[in-house]
């Protein structure tokens, strides 16, 4: 028997929105999606997302790794990697631990990047003789 709340269904499949689509809404996938069409709303995929050069998305973005050749308007969430190719045209705010931004690339926006490792502790200040 089947199981119908199975989180891996679809992880290996890939939605592709082929040029001359139009997609109005959310779109969420568990695998990887490939947007060479429009989309005009968020995206969630627990895969990869490329979009590719006629590619264009406005809304908020969340994936694993993301390359961009088209265009974006939106808040961009990788917990891996942003690939900002020279073809690119981003305006918005980039979150991830990876930002690869080839020449050519337009970008408009913040970018934060961090890594979850935890450093280490702090040193202690080292106190002043008149100060014990």
């Amino acid at each position: 028997m089947k199981d119908k709340n199975n989180t891996n269904i679809g992880k290996d499949a890939v939605t592709i929105i082929s040029s001359g689509v139009v997609v109005e809404g959310k779109l969420s996938s568990n695998g990887n999606v490939r947007i060479d069409g429009s989309v005009n709303g968020d995206i969630t995929a627990n895969g990869n997302l490329t979009i590719g050069n006629q590619g264009e998305v406005t809304g908020e973005v969340h994936a694993q790794i993301i390359t961009i050749g088209g265009k974006i308007s939106g808040t961009i969430n990788a917990h891996e990697k942003i690939i900002l190719e020279s073809t690119s045209f981003v305006k918005g705010d980039i979150i991830t631990k990876i930002l690869v931004v080839e020449e050519g690339a337009v970008f408009e926006g913040k970018s934060s990047m961090s890594n979850t490792a935890k450093l280490p502790n702090p040193v202690p200040p080292i106190k002043k003789e008149d100060e014990k």
